[in-house]
């Protein structure tokens, strides 16, 4: 584990403070003891407090910038007092700082911002409110005014526990500068691609240039650099990262598969192991909501998932601009943290366990792709947790031999190199399941190994058509064709594989000659072509199972997928009587020689068009578990109560009752 996970703590609160010039008395009801000790009383022990926010404007006496001191605060010192205050109390205060986004960096100096292809200053148009224009780091002028800004919060401050450097995007500019830059290293900027590599090569640079900075001045600080999401674009720049914390606010954009999904894959993301903190909202709606308080169901779900995951916590809010912490907004937070608090025994220094690797189509999307969810994965994720499936998302620089089974979605390319690394893990004991295009060489004419077991040739002349679940699948189906909305790959089997699914044609595609009834026509009985192919032990999926799934849900495609893990790897992790509704997560906690099992039972229910809430917790009554362990197992309790749980064990799995789930249960399975 990274030396920085002593440092982050698990009930973290991230304290925005954006605030305008226009609003008088900027602090003028701050009072440092009941600041510290509201956050006290709210199990809070780290809070990260702002030096300078998107407005432009700094919260601490600057000697080298003065004229961005907040025009209107009353208290010069209100950093400084918040992090004395926090600290007598043992409470950890990271420091904010805001990178590209600084309203009054755009309007003092507009020679430093992005400029893109059309001419123009991407972001806020200049008579419509926001600070949302892109300043641009790689600026003589602005790149060392941020050293100065680095340099005095350590000459300035009484501490500076760490650094969150937030908005730090891979955005490029066509600004002189830029394109002096690109013909100097022979970057075409009229390639969109090209120019957009260029900008994450020069990101990388400025985020590891500044980490050293900053280790000039202190070589323990932790340093994060938020971009909104953590994904493979980051392997480049690990060095200048101490840590994750996964910007997630499921009712702000990010929805709820986000965090599960970005976890999944951050956690794994180096060898160092770098710790992850998640970062959801107090705010009904997303940053800046005041005023408004998330249903305290769904903060318990949203903390208690990121503990589950692995994760430590982190709660957003802002405070008011005189400065005066809101109670409401803290006694909402102290009633999950305190339960937080209790859990943190069986949540620290924990392993994981995972059978099923997910590749992530992030690592093979275009430069220019800003997409933070592609929909295959969150397809799969959502397939997979509903299924009780115990699986990391991954990219191909994992180790494969760390799981029974690998699982490609929909549009995973394999060129040569990723398609020997897959043939050698099946060579030695494992599985593989592909569907639709993945297996594809990079060029999308052939499938990229004869180990896949079919070959490509053209797409499905029908769509919609209709996969028949086959005899040897058992996918707990009727035996008839179920419909498959999106377009499949039309392939034949290899001489030695076997068809686990026909698909049956329909009449007529659907078009302005002919057409039946409100949607497609309905089968004509005739088979065209292999649904669903195993060769081996690798099983093939002719239509985009995930991205089918994510668009529509339909049950039948989760089933057909369970089936097919259950014929490649029938010895799961973790079974359960429990309904989809149910997640469960699976960890070893090595140094008390112990397995915690994480059951989370909330329902996020689109009660208004924007976004998913979550208010009431239903229980869930007597649901058995069986679980794969290694060894005796001495005890089964649920914690953190200590009630003990009758279990029965044949040396390979443990099998007992969870009398009641509400909302959270964690059950520690103890070796003898």
């Amino acid at each position: 584990m990274n030396a920085s996970a002593d440092k982050l703590r698990f009930r973290q609160v991230h304290l925005d403070f954006h605030t305008s010039e226009h609003i008088d008395g900027i602090g003028a009801a701050f009072d440092p003891d009941e600041f510290a000790d509201t956050l006290k009383r709210a199990h809070v022990d780290s809070v990260t407090a702002f030096a300078r926010c998107h407005h432009g404007y700094i919260y601490y006496p600057s000697k080298r910038n003065p004229e961005r001191i907040h025009p209107r605060l009353k208290r010069p010192n209100l950093l400084s007092e918040q992090i004395e205050a926090c600290h007598k109390r043992g409470i950890r205060v990271p420091v904010y700082t805001t990178v590209q986004w600084d309203q009054y960096t755009a309007h003092e100096h507009r020679d430093w911002l992005v400029v893109d292809e059309d001419g123009k200053l991407p972001g806020t148009p200049p008579l419509d409110p926001g600070f949302y224009r892109f300043v641009d780091v790689f600026h003589p002028g602005y790149r060392q005014f941020l050293k100065d800004h680095v340099k005095e919060m350590f000459e300035t401050l009484p501490a500076v526990d760490g650094l969150f450097f937030d908005i730090v995007q891979p955005r490029y500019s066509l600004a002189k500068h830029w394109l002096d830059a690109m013909d100097n290293v022979g970057v075409n900027p009229e390639d969109a691609e090209a120019r957009q590599r260029f900008a994450n090569g020069i990101i990388d640079a400025w985020k590891l240039e500044m980490t050293e900075y900053i280790r000039t001045f202190d070589k323990d600080c932790t340093i994060f650099y938020n971009a909104g999401h953590i994904g493979p674009r980051h392997k480049s720049s690990l060095p200048a990262y101490t840590h994750y914390e996964l910007e997630s606010l499921p009712s702000g954009g990010w929805g709820y598969l986000h965090f599960p999904l970005t976890m999944r894959y951050a956690r794994g993301l180096d060898a160092t192991g770098h710790p992850c903190l998640g970062m959801t909202g107090k705010f009904h709606t997303s940053w800046g909501d005041f005023h408004s308080y998330k249903n305290e169901a769904a903060l318990q779900f949203e903390c208690f998932q990121m503990i589950a995951m692995g994760a430590r916590c982190s709660i957003g809010d802002q405070l008011p601009p005189d400065g005066k912490i809101d109670e409401a907004t803290y006694d909402l937070i102290g009633k999950v943290y305190s339960s937080v608090e209790r859990k943190e025994p069986w949540c620290e220094n924990v392993t994981p366990l995972n059978e099923v690797g997910l590749f992530t189509p992030e690592q093979f999307q275009s430069a220019t792709g800003h997409s933070r969810l592609p929909e295959a994965a969150m397809g799969a994720v959502r397939m997979l947790q509903e299924a009780h499936i115990q699986f990391d998302i991954i990219d191909t620089d994992r180790d494969f031999n760390a799981y029974k089974l690998l699982i490609l979605p929909d549009e995973i390319p394999v060129d040569e190199t990723f398609a020997k690394k897959l043939e050698q893990y099946l060579d030695q004991g494992g599985a593989l399941i592909l569907s639709h295009r993945a297996g594809l060489a990079p060029a999308g004419d052939r499938f990229a190994s004869d180990r896949f077991g079919v070959s490509l040739m053209q797409e499905a002349p029908y769509s919609p058509d209709f996969i028949v679940p086959g005899e040897a699948l058992n996918a707990d189906l009727p035996r008839t064709g179920h419909v498959m909305y999106q377009r499949a790959l039309e392939v034949r089997p290899a001489d030695n594989a076997a068809v686990l699914a026909d698909v049956e044609t329909p009449h007529f595609n659907r078009t302005w000659r002919h057409f039946c009834s409100h949607a497609h026509a309905p089968s004509s009985g005739q088979v065209g072509y292999p649904g669903i192919v195993q060769h081996d032990r690798v099983i093939y999926f002719a239509h985009p199972l995930f991205r089918q799934y994510q668009a529509n849900a339909p049950r039948w495609c989760r089933k057909l997928l369970e089936a097919a893990i259950d014929r490649l790897m029938p010895d799961r992790l973790v079974r359960t009587t429990g309904p989809t509704t149910l997640l469960t997560t699976l960890n070893h906690q090595p140094d008390h020689d112990r397995y915690i099992l994480h059951l989370l039972h909330y329902l996020p229910e689109r009660r208004g068009q924007a976004f998913d809430i979550i208010e009431d917790i239903i229980p869930l009554h007597a649901i058995d578990i069986r679980v794969k362990v290694p060894g005796k197992v001495g005890s089964v309790a649920l914690v953190p109560d200590g009630d003990r749980v009758e279990f029965h064990t044949d040396g390979k799995e443990v099998r007992f009752t969870v009398p009641k789930i509400v909302g959270h249960a964690m059950v520690e399975i103890d070796l003898a």
